[in-house]
């Protein structure tokens, strides 16, 4: 059974930096792409960023490029979401979530991931 546990989340000031943590269990993580999406108070939930399941290939919505860096880790079985620059409109509940995938990351994979995480609490105070 695929398990996917997020942390890391708080409340930061605009300018301010936080990890955001996927721990993984129940699958061979290596086969899988991780991704983190979140979800803002009345908006749908949107793909943030992921990692191919191999750690060659990322993939960054504009609006988080050059701000939030994907990593992973795959002897820990964890992907972490480094976030700077953090801005008020990056304040949402962020989900990892997984796809057994080798594909290169993009756009289009991202309506495929499934196993969410519980959800971790961002808030960026102006």
């Amino acid at each position: 059974e695929v398990q996917l546990v997020d942390s890391g989340g708080g409340l930061v000031q605009a300018g301010g930096s936080l990890r955001l943590s996927c721990s993984a269990s129940g699958f061979t993580f290596g086969d899988f792409a991780i991704g983190w999406f979140r979800q803002a108070p009345g908006k749908e939930r949107v793909g943030v960023s992921c990692i191919s399941a191999s750690d060659d290939s990322t993939y960054y919505r504009d609006s988080v490029k050059g701000r939030f860096t994907i990593s992973r880790d795959n002897t820990k079985n964890t992907v972490l979401l480094q976030m700077s620059s953090l801005k008020p409109e990056d304040t949402a509940v962020y989900y990892c979530a997984a796809l057994r995938t080798y594909l290169p990351m993009s756009e289009a994979l991202l309506p495929y991931f499934r196993d969410w995480g519980q959800g971790t609490q961002v808030t960026v105070s102006s």
